[in-house]
């Protein structure tokens, strides 16, 4: 049977979350998105307007 988690350990858990994984991941799907606009981009040229 698993120990319950502490209050130390589900704010710390949070934190990390919040703090740390979340920005990390925001910054890295739209960094992402925009690297793979700019290859297309290269390759296939900008978009007709």
């Amino acid at each position: 049977m698993s120990e319950q988690p502490t209050k130390a350990e589900e704010r710390n858990t949070f934190l990390f979350l919040a703090v740390i994984l979340a920005p990390v991941l925001a910054v890295g799907i739209v960094g992402g998105y925009g690297l793979i606009i700019w290859i297309s981009q290269i390759f296939l040229g900008p978009p007709a307007g």
